[in-house]
């Protein structure tokens, strides 16, 4: 009964969107307050349905109901309660209908706590969410439904692929949805001001906050997945070029582009074209991003679906949003312009030229990930772009792109000083240039690249710092003063210098463990020391138990530094009796340098293990600065300028309706 109830849940949603995407529209180009307010109860309504579809589906998992399809493909009476739930979402019907359930969340937010958007933007915002939503819950419906009964029930079900039960990787699918679907919301704001004209400071500001939402889940989930890849597959890595990391990274790029443009125009009314386009680029590329983990375009851990069927019904929808989008992009910017004109010296520029290579940079990762699939499909030729092509592309435009981060806040807005700025970066360069020699001589030894890759860090690190410095009165003023004014600094300057702080923290990070890390893999025998770097790993002991639902061999592998004790790690070699499938889990001793990490491999059936151990210094801080980051955004969310309304600007004519 619970089941059907969720179908039909399901179905409410539908019906809700259909009515939310078209009575409020035409109410906005009527100027009908009446058809306007159906927006909020549609979107609350169509919330209250996904909502319960999502628990309904969720109380089969939990019960372990066998005779829901999707339940007895992808779980089993043995799992552990939270992979129970968790399962509701690995797999592809789930998942899908999580991403229903994200989007309804974000209309019914906006409807909820958006009331001082100017109501005919707020009705158009909602009206295109919901024509999002119609999409979505058709597809589900006619091609994924979560509520297919099996005619015969199984006795118990074939459980879930061993590397999902885990949980970092548990919680990566909800971040990345709420990164993912809290995108729509910059691309419905774009429609929205493209329909009614509507683009200056005050709809910068009432869009802003759900991109700072969105770039936050998204940061958090890109994060979660790495630090699950390093840890659970086992082979000392935190990326690798995958195309379904990349289809993450591509919309989290062009969203960073996005909040840095829509700074700009609520600041100086300028940028606009361009920011209403990044705003339809952005879930444009999560859009692609459903397509390639759903279509079953690509086989990985991350995708699930394979059926043709599919990948058509979402590149229909593909078609559709974005095709819709940009031809309403093509009819209407012509009448919007840029905005007000500032100095090639000024703030605005230096926010333009990151844009510019955050651009270029998410175009080089967008080639590398779908050039191998097109030339597949037009030729049959078989081809793969691995970490070369993007190291020797990507890294060198995001070196520029944290230069160019750097500079900026140094620039004053309309106008800067060029005598000002060259001599604060003077003092930026020799502080940088003396850490990183520092970190050269005391810890990382000489390597050019890695170097140079430091010295970016350092810079973007000390310029935040510099700059924190100057705005809080030091070294011109009393420490008590300067602790006053750092305490009264708006909160979205607290997010600046933190996000800024964690982009450098991360990249620091990630170029010292690409660079510097250490790894053996060889067969060893019980009490044989390696040396890794400058620390000795000796497989000690291995003892064989059980799990909930899986056989484990765990290994003690003591470490140890020119004969002094550290430490002891606990990997672990896994077997899934249901699934029939191993897993490994890495022991992993983190300290602020950097990670003592060992893998335990099979046996060699003459007493001896293949094992992994590395030495990864850096990786601490490649967490840490996601973390900095992603509350980085946060911190700026809850900034009060962001909850009251803005000057408002031009607006262009609204379209007529044909008579």
């Amino acid at each position: 009964m619970i089941v059907e109830l969720g179908h039909f849940a399901l179905c409410l949603a539908l019906a809700a969107a259909i009515v939310q995407s078209v009575v409020p529209l035409v109410g906005a180009l009527r100027g009908s307050a009446s058809g306007m307010r159906v927006a909020d109860t549609a979107a609350q309504v169509q919330f209250l349905g996904a909502a319960g579809a999502f628990a309904a589906l969720t109380y089969g998992f939990v019960v372990s109901d066998f005779s829901l399809r999707v339940v007895a493909l992808n779980s089993h009476s043995a799992k552990p309660m939270l992979y129970k739930v968790t399962g509701v979402w690995a797999n592809h019907e789930g998942s899908m209908l999580l991403w229903v359930v994200m989007l309804a969340l974000f209309g019914v937010m906006i409807s909820v706590f958006g009331k001082m958007i100017h109501t005919p933007v707020r009705a158009i915002v909602l009206a295109v969410q919901a024509m999002i939503g119609v999409g979505f819950y058709l597809f589900i419906l006619l091609t994924s439904n979560p509520f297919d009964r099996l005619p015969m029930p199984p006795l118990d079900g074939q459980g879930m692929n061993p590397l999902l039960q885990d949980p970092g990787v548990a919680f990566h699918p909800p971040l990345l949805y709420l990164g993912y679907v809290g995108f729509s919301t910059a691309f419905s704001f774009a429609v929205a001001a493209l329909i009614t004209g509507r683009i200056d400071p005050a709809w910068a500001r009432w869009m802003r906050p759900w991109v700072l939402i969105a770039w936050s889940g998204l940061t958090a989930g890109i994060a979660l997945g790495s630090w699950w890849a390093y840890y659970e597959l086992g082979w000392g890595g935190f990326w690798f070029w995958d195309p379904v990391e990349n289809a993450s990274f591509m919309p989290w790029l062009i969203g960073t582009a996005l909040l840095h443009s829509a700074i700009v125009v609520e600041k100086r009314n300028a940028l606009l074209t361009w920011t209403i386009l990044l705003a339809i680029l952005t879930f444009s590329l999560s859009l692609i991003g459903t397509f390639l983990v759903r279509s079953g375009i690509l086989t990985s851990v991350h995708a699930f679906a394979t059926d043709p069927e599919r990948g058509a019904f979402i590149l229909l929808l593909l078609f559709l949003a974005i095709g819709g989008a940009l031809t309403l992009f093509a009819w209407r910017a012509n009448k919007i312009g840029e905005g007000g004109v500032f100095a090639l010296w000024s703030r605005e520029t230096g926010l333009l030229v990151n844009n510019l290579l955050l651009t270029a940079a998410c175009g080089v990762v967008f080639v590398g990930t779908l050039y191998p699939l097109a030339l597949e499909m037009v030729t049959g030729d078989k081809i793969t772009v691995g970490a070369p092509y993007f190291n020797q592309t990507f890294l060198p435009i995001f070196a520029f792109t944290m230069l160019a981060a750097s500079v900026g806040p140094f620039l004053s807005w309309k106008r800067a000083r060029k005598d000002v700025v060259l001599r604060r970066l003077v003092v930026t360069l020799a502080v940088s240039v003396s850490g990183t020699l520092s970190m050269s001589f005391v810890w990382l030894g000489f390597d050019a690249v890695g170097l140079f890759g430091v010295f970016v860090a350092v810079f973007l690190l000390v310029a935040t710092l510099q700059d924190l410095a100057g705005r809080i009165g030091l070294p011109g003023v009393p420490a008590s003063v300067a602790l006053r004014r750092l305490m009264g600094l708006p909160r979205s300057a607290w997010g600046l210098y933190l996000g800024h702080t964690g982009v450098a923290i991360a990249a620091a990070g990630v170029v010292v463990v690409s660079i510097w890390s250490s790894e053996v893999i060889l067969t060893v025998k019980k009490g044989e020391p390696v040396r890794v770097g400058p620390y000795d790993y000796t497989l000690m002991d291995i003892e064989n138990t059980t799990g909930p639902n899986y056989q484990t061999s765990i290994a003690s592998v003591h470490v140890s530094k020119k004969g002094e004790a550290l430490t002891v790690l606990f990997p672990e070699r896994r077997w899934y009796p249901v699934e029939q499938k191993p897993t490994t889990e890495a022991g992993i001793e983190t300290r602020w340098h950097g990670d003592l990490y060992a893998v335990l491999g099979d046996p060699n059936g003459q007493g001896g293990f293949v094992v992994r151990y590395y030495y990864n210094p850096g990786v601490p801080w490649m967490w840490l600065g996601a973390v900095l980051m992603s509350l980085a955004a946060l911190i700026s969310l809850a900034d009060r300028r962001l909850r009251i309304g803005a000057p408002g600007g031009r607006k262009l004519p609204m379209p007529q309706p044909a008579e």
